[in-house]
């Protein structure tokens, strides 16, 4: 008799049909409150993923949960402390998406600083027929200052060297073992840099971090590229900054409340946005798979869990 899982979010096609083979999958969205109360009992893992919510009650309505597997690197949306306090272990996927991350993200800076999309707007308009395409900015040589040097951060930064630009960043504490010049503040920082990267978690700890002094510390010539979670810069700060001219562009990949992206970012020649989607490639969502049924697997065997949130 197979194990039952439960489904508590969106996830891959792959993924699903790899669960459903090994386990008998419940999925919490055809599920009404008494089907899931009825089976309550015999959940002891559910799947999650980066974007989805987990709360302490949530948790408390199963009571033989065991393991919560997250489909992603970011597990801010998950109650970790409560899933401690009921003895409930979390796993995520880190490490197998930092290089697509860290590509898009480089990506954005050079879509924002060079205004890609705006040039091709302005291709597609007959603008050029007109004259030439506005000046931009380069990025060679520039200033990067990165807000979070984890895996992310890092690989960033390697690829930053290649543009021969001068990096900075600040974090939870510097790290001597970085080649990487420590700002210990982050307004000193983003007053420092030209393009500013945010790759910290997301979280309690660094809601709204970038707000309105950092985005004015950055400056009209400044540029905010965003690859971590949506609520770590105020977003209603960063509109109102755009409008003013407090700072020259933007580059996001996550906003505040997806998939809602305010008006006001969008139609905007400074403002390059993605839909979330830096790890999503088909290598990496594979890999991000294969970890998520390796700490499924390693559970129900009695093994070490392969990626156990810090």
């Amino acid at each position: 008799m197979k194990q039952k899982v439960l489904k508590q979010a969106s996830l891959p096609d792959a993924l699903t049909a790899g669960l459903s083979e090994r386990y008998d999958l419940l999925e919490l969205a055809r599920m009404s409150l008494a089907d899931l109360a009825a089976i309550a009992d015999e959940v002891t893992v559910v799947i999650t993923n980066g974007e989805a919510v987990v709360t302490r009650e949530f948790i408390a309505s199963l009571p033989a949960l065991k393991l919560i597997a997250v489909f992603g690197v970011g597990y801010d949306g998950v109650d970790v402390a409560a899933a401690h306090d009921r003895g409930v272990a979390v796993t995520h996927t880190p490490g197998v998406l930092t290089d697509d991350v860290a590509d898009l993200a480089v990506g954005l800076l050079l879509a924002t600083s060079r205004k890609i999309v705006a040039a091709q707007k302005f291709i597609e308009q007959d603008g050029w027929r007109e004259g030439g395409f506005q000046w931009t900015r380069k990025v060679s040589g520039a200033r990067l200052g990165i807000f979070g040097m984890g895996r992310i951060g890092q690989a960033i930064a390697r690829r930053a060297q290649a543009f021969d630009m001068d990096i900075a960043w600040n974090g939870r504490r510097p790290d001597s073992s970085l080649p990487w010049r420590y700002i210990d503040d982050l307004r000193a920082l983003a007053e420092w840099s030209d393009f500013l990267m945010v790759c910290v978690p997301g979280g309690a700890k660094t809601q709204g971090k970038v707000n309105q002094q950092i985005l004015a510390a950055l400056g009209p010539q400044g540029m905010l590229i965003n690859i971590s979670r949506g609520s770590v810069v105020d977003e209603a700060a960063l509109i109102d900054a755009l409008d003013r001219g407090a700072i020259a562009g933007a580059g996001l990949d996550v906003f505040a409340d997806e998939p809602n992206v305010p008006a006001a970012l969008q139609q905007r020649d400074n403002v390059v946005i993605t839909p979330h989607m830096a790890s999503a490639t088909w290598e990496t969502r594979r890999e991000m798979s294969r970890l998520v049924l390796e700490n499924v697997n390693a559970w129900f065997t009695g093994q070490p869990l392969i990626t156990p949130v810090p």
